[in-house]
């Protein structure tokens, strides 16, 4: 069986990353796996990309601006990522079909690789894993809560639209035409509320969808030394460490940093805690925490994670909207407890009081207990033995891979 995997990167960003793991997973398990990305960043030989000569690297670092060209129009959008995906690379789909795989897994394909059109030129079956909302809106890779999805956009609550046939409405119905000519294409779920928002929406409701979650490499992402990892990062010995990170950590509203902030303030000076945050350097207006705080700054390998999560006592992901984060599943596998909000994706995951805590959605007073309830936690030693469990069970690589091997050969039958 060929699949061919196609992620506008191949090892940055959060979804690039799950990409190329599950890409991994599959060739542990001889199936001839290959992946084709727009900017390839590995030296991995399996990894193709699209952009082999100078001119390629040119436009392809171009389009993405060309492509938001129509965004400056609306001075009132929010910070929220929103792909027009009009322009897409000339030769991506005449590689596609070159590659003549039995199974196109589509990723994440924005960021100029692919507009909406090319999708109904793919010849062969296409499985598309979906990492945020941008599917099935009208260009917003998450919502806001708008719910715009539900019916057909317009008035758009990222662009800061009060039109009814604006940007998002355009690109909606461009979608809308192309679904319509796709006929063999399978929308994979990455987390249950994903899965349901998917399947809800106008865009895709008619299409097959099913649930499955990203893999990890469980033998990469484990236990390592506490003490050993702290003296690595230099952190110290006597703290209680709280770790908050993601790609934009401090400046992307949906990572939740303002929510955290406001939670650490809720806090007890007494807990002997600091705060731990990667994917970020200092920011310009740094929160008064009135806890010392160690920015680490983005992090570029799974052995720098391994580490950090390993060396503090809690992970905290208080994102607004969130899918299936590989923050929380990366910190569960090293035995690092997670606080987050209980929204999204978090409770495929995180298990209320078991292997972490769910504060009830936007309510920093208790993502702050959830935080308490942790690291003054009697049975602390259990919760992160619980964790480790929970990843084990439900997202190993071995076990994730079969069950989408088990689905190749599902919707190849169907063929």
């Amino acid at each position: 069986m060929k699949v061919l995997i196609v992620n506008t990167s191949d090892i940055q960003g959060g979804a690039a990353r799950a990409a190329y793991r599950l890409h991994q997973s599959l060739l542990s398990q001889n199936i001839e796996s290959q992946m084709l990305v727009q900017n390839k960043s590995s030296d991995d030989f399996s990894i193709k990309t699209i952009a082999n000569t100078r001119l390629q690297k040119l436009t392809n670092t171009l389009r993405p601006y060309i492509n938001n060209i129509p965004l400056k129009f609306y001075n009132n959008r929010t910070k929220t990522l929103f792909s027009t995906s009009i322009f897409g690379s000339n030769n991506v789909i005449e590689k596609i079909n070159e590659f003549n795989p039995d199974m196109v897994h589509l990723h994440w394909i924005c960021g100029g690789m692919l507009k909406i059109e090319d999708l109904s030129k793919i010849k062969a079956p296409i499985v598309w894993s979906l990492h945020d909302m941008w599917a099935f809106t009208g260009g917003c890779h998450y919502d806001e809560l708008c719910k715009g999805y539900l019916q057909e956009c317009g008035n758009c609550k990222v662009l800061g639209s009060s039109k009814e046939n604006d940007l998002s409405k355009k690109i909606f119905y461009r979608k809308e035409q192309t679904y319509s000519k796709i006929s063999n294409i399978t929308i994979i779920g990455l987390s249950k509320w994903l899965n349901e928002c998917s399947k809800n929406s106008t865009l895709l409701k008619n299409k097959k969808h099913i649930h499955l979650p990203n893999p990890i490499d469980t033998k990469i992402f484990k236990p390592f030394d506490k003490k050993l990892s702290r003296k690595l990062w230099n952190l110290p010995d006597d703290k209680k460490l709280v770790l908050f990170g993601a790609m934009g950590a401090t400046s992307d509203p949906r990572k939740g940093f303002q929510e955290l902030s406001k939670a650490l303030n809720k806090l007890d000076k007494n807990n002997n805690m600091e705060l731990v945050v990667f994917g970020s350097s200092k920011p310009e207006n740094e929160p008064d925490f009135r806890f010392k705080v160690h920015y680490l700054g983005n992090l570029h390998d799974d052995v720098s994670l391994v580490t950090l999560y390993s060396a503090v006592d809690v992970m905290v992901v208080p994102s607004l909207q969130e899918n299936l984060s590989n923050a929380i599943m990366e910190s569960l596998s090293c035995e690092t407890p997670v606080v987050g909000f209980d929204i999204g994706g978090n409770s495929d995951m995180i298990e209320h009081q078991i292997n972490g805590y769910l504060a009830k959605a936007f309510d920093t007073k208790d993502l702050a207990a959830g935080i308490e309830w942790i690291v003054l936690n009697k049975n602390y030693d259990q919760l992160c033995q619980n964790a480790r469990e929970k990843v084990l069970k439900s997202f190993d690589s071995k076990v994730v891979a079969q069950q989408y091997i088990k689905l190749y050969k599902e919707v190849l039958d169907e063929k």
